[in-house]
C-alpha cells in the first residue's frame, strides 16, 4: 500500500484528492494550515470527512515551514507527494503579493527540497490556466508560452513550474505539472464563482458579474480532476498537462443553469472587468490523454446539477459560510 502526502488536504482539489485516494486503499498524510483566506468553517467541514478513514494521518502546519515538513516525512515513509497547498486568487495576489512568493515559490522549493533528500519517488505540483496570460490563441497548449501573467497569482505558479523543472533536471525527480482549468463541485471554495452564484441565487441576494457576462471559463468538474491528478502519481520525469473540461462556456450560461436549478431568478449587479481576469480560458489535453488516459466525464450541465443538489442538501450547514 502506498502512502501520499497530500499538502492542502483541506483545501477544495485537496479534500477531493484524499478522498479518492484514500477510498482507492492508499494511505494519506493530509497537511493543511487552515488558513483563513477563505472560511476555515469549510475546510474544518471538508476535513471531518477524511477524518472517518482510519488510513487518513492529519497534521496541521505549513508547507513555508521546512522543520515541520522535515518532522512529518521522518515520521512516514511517503512514495510520493501532491503539492495542492497554495495561495489562490488572482485579484488577492494583486493585493498581496508577498503572501503569494512565500507559499507557492518558497512553499515548492521546499518540498522539493524533501522529495530529493528523503528520496520520494514522485512530485506533483498544482498549478493553473492562469500562466496562459491573456492570450488569443485557443485552446490553450501545454508547449505555449507562458511568460506574460497578468498577475502575481499566476507568476508565482510559473516560478514554482520552473522549479520543478530544475530541480528534474539537477537531482533526476519525477516532477509533475498540472495546469487546472477552474474546477468547481461539491464543497467548492466559496470565494469562487460557482458556490457564490448558488448560495447568493438561493437566498435571493444579488451576484456581482465582472465584465459582461459572456467571458468563457473551461469550467472542470472536482471529480473529473481529482481523477486525474491520481492518476499522475503513475508518472515519471518531466512532464506538463493540462486539466480541463475541453468545452469552455459562458459565464452567463451558467448563471441561467443555476437559476432553472433553484427555479429562482439572479438579481445581478454589474461591474468593469478586472485587469488581470483572463477572457477566455479552453484547455488543450491531447497530454492528459496520452500519458494517463484520461479525458472528463462530467458535463457542465450535469455537474452543476450535482453541486445545487449538494448545496440543497446541505444547506444549513452552508448558512454561515461567508463569501
Amino acid at each position: 500500500m502506498q502512502t501520499i502526502f497530500v499538502t492542502g488536504s483541506a483545501g477544495f482539489i485537496g479534500w477531493a484528492t484524499c478522498s479518492l485516494l484514500l477510498n482507492k486503499g492508499f494511505t494519506v498524510i493530509g497537511l493543511d494550515n487552515i488558513s483563513e483566506y477563505y472560511d476555515p468553517k469549510i475546510k474544518e467541514l471538508r476535513l471531518k470527512t477524511l477524518e472517518n478513514y482510519k488510513n487518513f494521518i492529519f497534521y496541521k502546519g505549513d508547507i513555508e515551514d521546512l522543520t515541520t515538513l522535515k518532522i512529518i516525512l521522518n515520521s512516514h515513509k511517503v512514495d510520493g507527494i501532491i503539492n495542492l497547498a497554495a495561495k489562490a486568487g488572482v485579484r488577492a495576489s494583486v493585493e498581496n503579493p508577498w503572501a503569494y512568493l512565500d507559499t507557492n515559490v518558497k512553499g515548492t522549493i521546499n518540498l522539493l527540497e524533501c522529495v530529493r533528500e528523503y528520496n520520494i519517488r514522485v512530485f506533483i505540483l498544482a498549478s493553473t490556466s492562469s500562466v496562459y496570460g491573456n492570450t488569443e490563441k485557443i485552446p490553450f497548449k501545454v508547449s505555449d508560452p507562458t511568460d506574460k501573467p497578468l498577475a502575481p497569482y499566476p507568476a508565482s505558479k510559473k516560478s514554482a513550474e520552473l522549479f520543478c523543472y530544475s530541480y528534474h533536471y539537477l537531482y533526476k525527480l519525477s516532477t509533475i505539472i498540472l495546469r487546472y482549468f477552474t474546477v468547481y463541485g461539491p464543497f467548492g471554495r466559496p470565494d469562487m464563482s460557482i458556490f457564490r452564484f448558488i448560495k447568493k441565487i438561493d437566498a435571493g441576494e444579488s451576484i456581482t458579474v465582472y465584465g459582461d457576462g459572456k467571458q468563457k471559463r473551461d469550467f472542470t468538474y472536482v471529480d473529473d480532476i481529482a481523477e486525474a491528478t491520481v492518476l499522475c502519481l503513475n508518472l515519471d520525469g518531466y512532464k506538463v498537462l493540462n486539466l480541463g473540461n475541453d468545452r469552455p462556456v459562458e459565464l452567463r450560461h451558467i448563471i441561467n443553469i443555476i437559476e432553472e436549478l433553484l427555479g429562482k431568478k439572479a438579481n445581478i449587479e454589474w461591474q468593469p472587468r478586472h485587469p488581470a481576469d483572463i477572457y477566455t480560458t479552453w484547455a488543450d489535453i491531447y497530454e492528459a490523454k496520452q500519458y494517463i488516459g484520461w479525458y472528463p466525464k462530467v458535463s457542465i450541465e450535469e455537474g452543476i446539477k450535482r453541486t445545487v443538489n449538494w448545496y440543497i442538501e446541505n444547506r444549513e450547514l452552508l448558512m454561515d459560510i461567508k463569501i
